[in-house]
């Protein structure tokens, strides 16, 4: 015979309709959405990481001064090594952005084209995607460089640009006023040839098995180099972030995200076993009829775990189906509007199926069946006369009668639901974290550029390019070049102060090397005020000092980007100054440390722009578009995703008050009658109920924000290491905790109006009901 038990399913979801629709509801949306960015996440990353081999992406690439004679590429292909050549001009685009250009590639980084064709004529660009988006710039669109037109022809995607970073050493990819391009031979001959960069790709011609093998190949590959050429750069492919940055970041966002499904399942998994101690103990005579009648606790178990699970299988199904089709796509044109990642086939993805379905089924399982083991262990006895507290009564805590009628009953109501509550708190905590981050970033991101602005060294850097031939031999052909290097780059401007820089990294650790720039300060600078009293300790910025979490008179070690050599410096202050990881010294210090010569120096601080150098031989400018670059581009890739956290943490809040305020009304529904009964109007009874439930709300808001404050420091620090060279101090705006909290409080008067219905709606005659 069927259990009869069975029968009650449909009508107990029915009259719960309500509560298990907005439970399903934020299960689909979060499972939708976990999956979905699960399978494109896979999907994208299996593109990735198949795209080293469908477009024969490099092992590394290097730069050189001049072209490689026959000779030099014959001795440097002898230590198992193919080249290409991948030449580039960087120019300046009308929109003021830069636009490095490529020969049509071929044989090694070839070219994904997303969309329209690829060039053909003189006059012909194809540009890549992310950046076109960036700065709304359409397939058949004009752009000029150099006084020279270029029809778009289309939308590609370098392998070897999947993240946009013009410089290895850059603290953040820059999509908007970087973007590269390829073009045909013929209209790359059309461009300015002054700004040629002899830059080679290689490939060996055994791969590496390991990834430890590959860097002991390339330090071996730089040795053999360094005595055949100059080198002006050498990207090895495994610290080359314009192609490794994409898949590091996507490994890290699948954890985060996994971590977010299973908080939400554990929170809903919490709201039904509070929802089931409700439903035993309105239904505890029922239940101790059905022990007395020879039903099992197992029985009366599964038949109460039933509708949870069924409500989670349905969340998962449905959910994983929006994944597939609708989510899919909303998360992989997140990806696309970070990275330029090649087009990707959507494929199966395992671990999203049982991370979505079978662990959130196995979460509700384990904590309903804790909390029904716990409730049902009672005697059927104990059923029968609605005893359920499992233990001898005590005796309620007095309260005085001064507070009066109102404020007592109140209070009792807090105290007979504190683990309603204190589930409450936790839903809470949690949403108003997601909210905190949500509204924290794009206000910290701003701050960041204001304070940039205020505190620039100067407002132009011009960072020389020395002619490494120069700086690096005896002969007369060397001397005559830093003769032309130094009388070239004189400059006649008043703001114009001289100073040396030098490139070191950070030792590695678990985190990303930092490069760090080394300044050698005139004395009396007026633009770095600083005492050096003459000693050999150094100043560190702020930003070094923040990261690394430096004091006055801690020592720093710092090494040779391509070589083993170490360096090490006493610390004597920290020096106000956000815009990068520097160290600052006397000139002097500086160049006698690295043997860089008396009168060398490498750059000008200056106010106002330069215009009396030679152009080629400055290599950058830094200003206050450089500077700014990581903020901006932070704003343009997760800004959107900040707009989605906020409306699902709202979401949250939402839920859980709604759920658990509801669970509060139906415990109490007896008593609310009877209060009705005995003349309490509609307003007074909410009075009692719902501003209880206010007071919680209201204290668990101000209780969560020092708590939030604390998670969020680790939270936002982790997140900076991991993901950004250079730093970004976490900066906290006041009026953030008074738009959390009115946020909340909004939410919540929602919720409280939907519960003063339900009020209103229950009958006085439900007082004559279970009567003892």
């Amino acid at each position: 015979m069927k259990s009869p038990l069975r029968k009650r399913i449909p009508r107990e979801l029915r009259e719960e309709l309500g509560k298990y629709l907005v439970v399903l509801i934020l299960m689909i949306s979060t499972i939708g959405f976990v999956s979905g960015f699960l399978v494109a996440d896979g999907s994208m990353l299996r593109a990735y990481n198949d795209g080293f081999e469908k477009y024969n992406i490099e092992y590394g690439n290097f730069r050189v001064k001049k072209e490689l004679t026959p000779s030099q590429e014959k001795n440097i292909t002898a230590h198992h090594v193919t080249l290409y050549q991948n030449f580039y001009i960087e120019q300046t685009v009308d929109n003021g952005s830069t636009m490095r250009f490529f020969k049509n590639r071929k044989d090694v980084n070839r070219v994904c084209l997303m969309k329209g064709k690829l060039p053909t004529k003189s006059d012909e660009i194809a540009i890549d995607r992310m950046y076109a988006d960036n700065n709304h710039i359409s397939v058949g669109d004009v752009l000029t460089s150099g006084g020279k037109k270029w029809k778009v022809t289309g939308f590609v995607a370098l392998s070897d640009y999947s993240c946009l970073f013009q410089n290895n050493n850059d603290s953040m990819f820059d999509a908007v006023k970087f973007g590269v391009s390829v073009v045909t031979p013929e209209g790359f001959e059309t461009l300015n040839q002054d700004k040629l960069q002899y830059s080679y790709s290689w490939l060996y011609d055994k791969a590496p098995k390991t990834e430890q093998q590959e860097k002991k190949m390339a330090e071996k590959f730089m040795e053999s180099l360094g005595k055949e050429v100059s080198l002006e750069a050498f990207v090895p492919r495994y610290q080359n972030q314009a192609i490794n940055f994409t898949g590091d970041d996507m490994g890290s966002d699948k954890a985060m995200m996994i971590v977010l499904l299973y908080i939400v399942i554990v929170i809903m998994a919490f709201v039904f076993g509070i929802t089931i101690s409700n439903t035993i103990r309105k239904e505890a005579g029922v239940i101790g009829t059905l022990r007395a009648s020879g039903y099992t606790k197992a029985e009366l178990i599964r038949h109460y775990m039933a509708l949870p699970v069924i409500v989670t299988l349905i969340g998962a199904i449905v959910g994983n189906i929006l994944g597939y089709t609708v989510m899919k796509n909303v998360c992989a044109s997140m990806y696309y509007g970070s990275y330029s990642l090649p087009t990707y086939v959507t494929i199966w993805n395992a671990d999203a199926f049982w991370m979505t379905t079978l662990v959130p089924i196995l979460i509700m399982l384990v904590i309903n069946y804790g909390v029904l083991r716990h409730k049902l262990r009672l005697s059927p006895l104990k059923f029968l006369r609605r005893d359920l507290s499992g233990r001898k009564q005590t005796k309620a805590l007095p309260l005085s009668p001064k507070l009066g009628i109102f404020h007592r009953f109140r209070l009792r109501v807090i105290f007979q639901n504190m683990s309603n509550y204190a589930v409450l708190f936790v839903g809470i905590l949690f949403a108003n974290l997601l909210l905190f981050f949500g509204l924290l970033l794009p206000s910290t991101l701003n701050h960041y550029q204001q304070e940039i602005k205020s505190n620039m060294l100067a407002k132009y850097q011009y960072m020389l390019e020395v002619p490494v031939s120069a700086v690096s031999g005896d002969d007369s052909e060397n001397v005559l070049e830093l003769l032309q290097y130094y009388m070239g780059t004189k400059t006649l401007n008043d703001d114009a102060e001289a100073f040396s820089a030098y490139s070191l990294n950070t030792l590695p650790s678990k985190y990303k090397t930092d490069e760090v720039l080394m300044y050698g300060i005139e004395k009396n600078s007026k633009y770095i005020d600083v005492d050096f009293d003459d000693s050999d300790e150094v100043y560190i910025s702020g930003a070094y000092a923040e990261k690394f979490q430096l004091e006055p008179g801690d020592k720093i070690t710092l090494k040779e980007k391509y070589e083993k050599k170490k360096y090490t410096f006493k610390v004597k202050g920290i020096y106000d100054y956000s815009g990068a990881l520097c160290v600052f010294m006397p000139q002097k210090q500086l160049n006698d440390t690295f043997d860089l010569g008396s009168y060398y120096f490498s750059g000008y601080f200056s106010n106002s722009k330069i215009t009396d150098i030679n152009k080629k031989y400055i290599g950058s400018v830094v200003d206050l578009n450089a500077l700014t670059k990581v903020s901006r581009q932070l704003t343009v890739s997760m800004g959107g995703m900040m707009n989605l956290v906020n409306g699902f943490a709202i979401g949250i809040f939402i839920v859980l008050i709604y759920l658990l305020s509801k669970i509060i009304i139906e415990k109490n529904t007896q008593s609310i009658s009877m209060a009705k009964i005995l003349g309490y109007t509609n307003g007074e009874i909410g009075k009692l109920y719902i501003w209880s439930t206010t007071i919680v709300v209201v204290i668990c808001l101000l209780l969560s924000l020092p708590i939030e404050k604390a998670i969020m420091g680790v939270v936002f620090r982790e997140m900076m290491l991991s993901s950004v060279s250079g730093w970004i101090a976490l900066w906290i705006d006041p009026k953030i905790y008074l738009e959390m909290f009115l946020i909340g409080i909004g939410t919540y008067a929602i919720v409280s109006l939907l519960e003063y219905r339900r009020i209103r709606r229950i009958p006085m005659d439900e007082a004559l009901k279970n009567a003892e």
